[in-house]
C-alpha cells in the first residue's frame, strides 16, 4: 500500500458502523411507527429484511467515510437523511435524539492521520468539547431538555458538572450521577451553589482546555457575569434559564434565543379521534353563533385552546408537507369547505348537518341583536335558482299559516328572506346569477303570481304544481337497499344539474340535498343499510356516476349509457 492509499483504522471503522447501525434502526423505526414521514418511494421498502439493510448500511458508510470531521459528519448525515424523509422529520424525537447522540459519541483520532491521505478516508476529527454547569438549587434539568442542548451546540457534551447541597436534595444527586454528572457539593445556605459554580466556571478553560462551548444552566441573572468572562476566554457561551413552562437558550455571541417547551405535547390522536374533535368544535361554534359556516383560523384557534395542540402539529403526523386545509378536503363525507376566491378565507362547515332549535341558537336576551342571522335549518344552503324558489315558497307558506292571508307584499317576503338567511334577498340572487328585480324573478317562477296593486308588488301562490314539488316527491320514495339509494341519488342529480345548467354537481351539494329531501345525513342512510366505506367510494361504486378531482374539490357527473345501434 502506497503512502497516499490508506484503509480506516478499527477504531475509526467500529465508530463509523455504529453510527451507520443508529441511523439504519432509526430508519425501521420510523417505517413502523410513522412511515408517512418517509419519503413515498421508500415506505413500501422492506427494511426489516437483511438484504436491504445491508444494501442501506453500505451506502450510508460509503456516504459518511468521505467526512473529515465530527461536524462534516452531522451535516452530511442530515442532508442524506432529507433524501429518505419528508421535510417535517427532521424534526421529529427519534431524528433530533439521534443527531444528539451522534455528537456525544467519543471522538476517535486515528494516529495514522498526519501522515495518511485523508482525502480518501479520513478520520472523524474533533471539534473540541461542551461543557455543561448546572445549578441543581436553581434550576431543574429534564433528560429530555439535556438532549436538546445537545442538538444545538456543535461539540459534544463530554463534561456535565452540578452543583447544589446535595444533602437535601432528595435522590436527585443519585439521578444525575447515573445520567453522568459529577456532583460538587456545597455547605447549605443561600447562594452557596451559584458563587461555587461562579469560581469553578471561571477557570473552566484551565481545567479543560479543549472546551469549545459551555452551557450556564442558571435562571440566577448573577451568572452574567460568568458568561461574559467566558465569552471573552474565546468560548462560545449558552446561558440556559426557565421562563414558566419553557427553558430559553440564550447565545451570548449572537444574542439568539431558544425556547424549548418543558412541557410535553399533548398526544398526537389518530386520525378518525381529530376528525370527530373537529366535527364537535365545529357543532358548538355553529350553536353559540347561529352560523354554520365557520372560518378555518377560528376552527384552528379553538382547537388549540381545548386540546392545547396546533391543527399544523396533527397535519405534520399524517398529511406531511400539506396544510390544515388539506385534511378538510381530504374528508368530503364529513366536511364542506367553501372558498369566495384563491386568496379568501377559508370557511368549513359540516357534510351531516345537524337542526338547531330555536331555544339553541339564539338567546332570548339577544333574540333582536341575532335576528338577521339566525337560521333555524342548517341545511336551508341556496346554490341553484330552484333552491331559492323553494326558500321563497316555504316562506310565504310560514306567512300564510300565520295570517291566512292569499297574498303578500314583496318587501315582507325580502324582510322575511333576510331574518331567516342573514343576507338580502338582492346579495343572494346576484351569487346565484339570477338578473333583474326579484319581482321579476318571482315572475319566472311557475309557483307564484305577482301582481301591481296600489304602487305595490303582492305576491300570491299558484296552487298548479312546482319544479320544487316534482324534486321533493323524490323523497317519498323509500331507500330500502343500496340500489334504491343509487336511483335516490341520480333523480337528485339530474334535477341540480338541470337548474344549474352544468353537467356536473359539487359532491357536498349533492348530500346536502339528499339531507334536505330525506331528513338524514346520507353517511347515516348508508349505515342503516350497512354500506361500509365513505359516501365517495359508494358513489364510484354505482354505475351511474363518474367522480372527478377539479382543483381541490370533488365533482360528480352522471355516467354515460351507450346503446347499440
Amino acid at each position: 500500500m502506497s503512502n497516499h492509499e490508506r484503509s480506516l483504522t478499527t477504531s475509526d471503522s467500529a465508530l463509523l458502523n455504529q453510527i451507520v447501525s443508529q441511523v439504519c434502526q432509526a430508519i425501521i423505526t420510523i417505517q413502523q411507527q410513522q412511515p408517512e414521514l418517509l419519503m413515498e418511494k421508500y415506505r413500501k421498502v422492506q427494511w426489516q429484511k437483511t438484504a436491504n439493510q445491508s444494501a442501506l448500511s453500505a451506502k450510508f458508510t460509503e456516504l459518511l467515510s468521505q467526512t473529515r470531521s465530527r461536524k462534516e459528519l452531522i451535516n452530511k448525515l442530515q442532508l442524506y437523511l432529507k433524501a429518505f424523509l419528508v421535510p417535517a422529520a427532521l424534526n421529529v424525537p427519534i431524528i433530533s435524539e439521534l443527531i444528539a447522540e451522534i455528537r456525544n459519541h467519543n471522538p476517535v483520532i486515528s494516529d495514522l492521520n498526519s501522515c495518511l491521505n485523508s482525502t480518501l478516508f479520513p478520520a472523524l476529527v474533533p471539534v473540541g468539547i461542551g461543557v455543561l454547569l448546572l445549578d441543581a438549587e436553581n434550576l431543574q434539568l429534564k433528560i429530555n431538555t439535556e438532549k436538546f442542548l445537545a442538538t444545538i451546540c456543535q461539540c459534544p457534551i463530554q463534561v456535565k458538572i452540578a452543583f447544589a447541597n446535595w444533602s437535601n436534595r432528595g435522590k436527585l444527586d443519585v439521578e444525575l450521577h447515573e445520567r453522568g454528572y459529577d456532583l460538587i457539593h456545597v455547605p447549605a445556605g443561600r447562594d452557596n451553589a451559584d458563587g461555587k459554580m461562579i469560581a469553578f466556571g471561571s477557570s473552566i478553560h484551565e481545567f479543560y482546555p479543549k472546551a469549545k462551548e459551555v452551557f450556564v444552566c442558571s435562571s440566577d441573572k448573577v451568572m452574567t457575569n460568568l458568561c461574559n468572562n467566558l465569552q471573552q476566554h474565546g468560548l462560545t457561551v449558552y446561558q440556559v434559564s426557565q421562563h414558566g413552562e419553557n427553558i430559553n437558550i440564550f447565545n451570548n455571541a449572537t444574542g439568539e434565543t431558544i425556547i424549548n417547551s418543558i412541557k410535553p405535547l399533548p398526544e398526537i390522536p389518530s386520525i378518525d379521534q381529530f376528525v370527530l374533535q373537529v366535527k364537535h368544535l365545529i357543532k358548538e361554534e355553529q350553536k353559540q353563533t347561529a352560523n354554520y359556516w365557520i372560518k378555518l383560523s377560528q376552527i384552528s384557534k379553538l382547537y388549540k385552546t381545548k386540546y392545547q395542540l396546533n391543527i399544523s402539529n396533527v397535519i405534520a403526523k399524517y398529511l406531511p408537507g400539506k396544510r390544515a386545509r388539506d385534511i378538510f378536503i381530504s374528508y368530503p363525507a364529513d366536511f364542506v369547505i367553501h372558498q369566495v376566491d384563491d386568496v379568501g378565507e377559508l370557511y368549513i362547515t359540516l357534510f351531516e348537518q345537524q337542526h338547531f332549535s330555536q331555544k339553541e341558537d339564539i338567546n332570548p336576551a339577544e333574540n333582536n341583536k341575532n335576528s338577521q342571522v339566525k337560521n333555524n335549518s342548517l341545511v336551508n344552503i341556496l346554490t341553484t335558482k330552484l333552491d331559492l324558489e323553494k326558500a321563497i315558497k316555504n316562506i310565504w307558506t310560514e306567512l300564510s299559516k300565520e295570517s291566512k292571508n292569499e297574498s303578500f307584499d314583496i318587501s315582507i317576503l325580502a324582510s322575511k328572506f333576510k331574518q331567516k338567511y342573514g343576507k338580502p334577498i338582492t346579495e343572494q340572487m346576484k351569487e346565484l346569477q339570477i338578473g333583474g328585480t326579484f319581482a321579476k324573478f318571482l315572475q319566472s317562477c311557475s309557483d307564484f303570481q305577482v301582481q301591481l296593486k296600489d304602487n305595490k308588488w303582492q305576491v300570491s301562490k299558484l296552487n298548479s304544481p312546482s319544479p320544487a314539488s316534482v324534486l321533493s316527491s323524490v323523497s317519498s320514495t323509500k331507500i330500502n337497499s343500496a340500489a334504491d339509494l343509487e336511483k335516490a341519488l341520480k333523480m337528485i342529480l339530474t334535477e341540480l344539474t338541470k337548474a344549474a345548467n352544468n353537467n356536473y354537481v359539487d359532491i357536498g351539494i349533492l348530500g346536502i340535498k339528499f339531507h334536505q329531501q330525506y331528513g338524514k345525513p346520507i353517511t347515516k342512510q348508508m349505515k342503516e343499510l350497512q354500506i361500509n366505506g365513505s359516501f365517495i367510494k359508494f358513489l364510484q361504486s354505482c354505475s351511474s356516476f363518474q367522480i372527478q378531482q377539479k382543483g381541490n374539490k370533488f365533482k360528480i357527473v352522471p355516467s354515460v349509457t351507450m346503446t347499440s345501434g
